[in-house]
């Protein structure tokens, strides 16, 4: 009770009730009204609805009815102030959106977690949502989070605290993506993540290549670094502009004029289980794709493959092709 009457909504409440009771008793016992006549003036008295008196009042009975009008205006006035701001109260519309938005997070199987959603975070969530990947972002700067959240799923917190990532799902999640800034962040991102889930893929960024071994030892699997890659991209494009440019072709634009790449799992081109060599697959008859690289159960590349390879369990192929071709080897192999 105690608690109730220090919020500005429990005295609004509270100060409703005792204005009710103080007109209901007052017509009652000060000028002998029956109680439901007591009842019924307290009511068209407070909302002022202008019917009229049960009998003629009397003079002081004149006096109690303005003062409690008076009153009562003052009161009801407070009170649909209080509870409109309640109501309408910023948190509160933000903590029935946040319950929303976790109770879609809670269904989540096998997503990828982005931790910040500054340049390179934005970078992964759009190929994400290109790829049709279920992904959630976590970012503790609200304003971004205000600016993005009908478009993307947010948790707002620290994403270095275990409770921000359980909230994410890190145990049902696939992969981590750490694309915070700062390297010591994405450090302890990455330790916390690893601990959590040791079967999590946990890919991180740096800026400083005594990061890049740190972040190897805490459990990232993979490590990028953005700056060396954007200096390399545009050397490239001074020594080798045209393969340079062909590759960055390599994309899902799903126009029908450029190129895509594909990796398909061992599981998908022999669900039979049975161990197959390439050639007998006949991918470039049956979908249009050539097979220009192959990763071995143990994590090697083999680019462009020879023919008589054998495909092993845990392996994958990598496939490139035009738009409709890499459409034509989903449906073959639904993947």
């Amino acid at each position: 009770m105690r608690r109730l009457w220090d919020s500005n909504i429990g005295r609004a409440i509270m100060l409703i009730v005792l204005m009710y009771l103080s007109g209901v008793f007052g017509f009652r016992f000060l000028y002998d009204y029956s109680w439901v006549d007591a009842f019924y003036m307290t009511v068209i008295t407070i909302t002022t609805v202008g019917f009229g008196e049960v009998h003629p009042p009397s003079a002081s009975e004149k006096i109690f009815t303005s003062i409690f009008i008076v009153s009562s205006i003052f009161i009801v006035g407070y009170a649909i102030k209080v509870i409109s701001e309640y109501i309408l109260s910023k948190n509160k519309i933000g903590n029935l959106r946040q319950k929303k938005v976790q109770k879609k997070i809670d269904t989540l199987e096998g997503h990828v977690i982005v931790c910040g959603y500054g340049r390179n975070g934005k970078q992964a969530a759009q190929k994400l949502e290109a790829y049709a990947k279920p992904f959630v972002v976590v970012e503790f700067n609200e304003e971004v989070i205000e600016r993005f959240e009908d478009e993307v799923l947010f948790v707002n917190g620290n994403a270095g605290e275990d409770e921000v990532l359980e909230k994410a799902g890190i145990e049902r999640a696939s992969c981590l993506i750490c694309a915070l800034p700062s390297d010591a962040d994405n450090l302890f991102i990455v330790l916390s993540a690893r601990q959590i889930n040791p079967k999590l893929k946990i890919i991180s960024r740096a800026s400083e290549e005594t990061s890049r071994k740190k972040l190897k030892l805490a459990g990232a699997d993979n490590v990028i670094m953005p700056d060396l890659i954007g200096g390399d991209h545009m050397a490239s494009l001074v020594v080798v502009p045209d393969l340079v440019e062909f590759l960055d072709n390599l994309t899902v634009s799903g126009e029908q004029d450029s190129i895509n790449v594909e990796q398909i799992p061992f599981e998908k081109v022999c669900p039979n289980g049975h161990e197959t060599a390439i050639k007998d697959l006949d991918l470039r008859s049956k979908t249009g794709c050539s097979i220009i690289g192959y990763k071995t159960p143990e994590g090697d590349y083999i680019v462009n493959p020879e023919a008589s390879i054998l495909l092993r369990k845990n392996s994958k192929l990598i496939l490139i092709g035009r738009p409709n071709q890499i459409e034509s080897l989903k449906q073959l192999y639904n993947v």
